[in-house]
């Protein structure tokens, strides 16, 4: 997929996230979770910059994500920890499935296309392709966009509903 199709992807899977951080009174957090994967969600395709890593690789994996979710968590407990442990464990945590959710979501979007993934490598080689389209398809990656949209609106909107009972 093309960055078009990523986001989409990003914003599709942090919707749920950011509906629960936003309806338990986090608003501020669940908006800046929804930018964050938006800015996180070409990451593992940085790849491609970097000399001896093959693309769809390390960076295409679940270990990757865990390791990015982890490293925002700890961003998010050290942010936190200025108001306190509930605050440095909420950012945490917030961090860690910010970060996680993003780096899945990408591969997710990528194992639609031929190309695949293998997202347990290099402990497992199972290899995922559903060959819906080819990573350039215009339509795949500007429906998995508007999907991506309508979802955080969809959050937004109930969530507006609820603040109004």
């Amino acid at each position: 997929m093309h960055r078009e199709g990523h986001v989409g992807a990003a914003l599709l899977a942090y919707a749920p996230v950011g509906f629960i951080v936003f309806v338990v009174g986090f608003e501020g957090a669940a908006m800046a979770g929804a930018v964050g994967a938006g800015l996180l969600a070409m990451v593992p395709d940085y790849d491609q910059r970097v000399p001896g890593i093959s693309h769809r690789g390390i960076t295409h994996t679940v270990w990757f994500a865990a390791l990015v979710g982890i490293g925002l968590g700890l961003i998010g407990l050290a942010i936190g920890s200025n108001d306190g442990i509930l605050a440095a464990i909420d950012l945490g945590v917030f961090g860690l499935l910010v970060g996680t959710v993003t780096i899945l979501s990408h591969i997710a979007a990528d194992a639609l296309t031929p190309m695949g993934v293998e997202p347990f490598a290099p402990v497992r080689n199972d290899h995922y392709s559903y060959d819906v389209a080819r990573a350039a398809n215009p339509i795949a990656n500007y429906g998995l966009l508007v999907l991506g949209i309508i979802a955080t609106g969809i959050a937004l909107a109930v969530v507006n509903v609820l603040s109004n009972i």
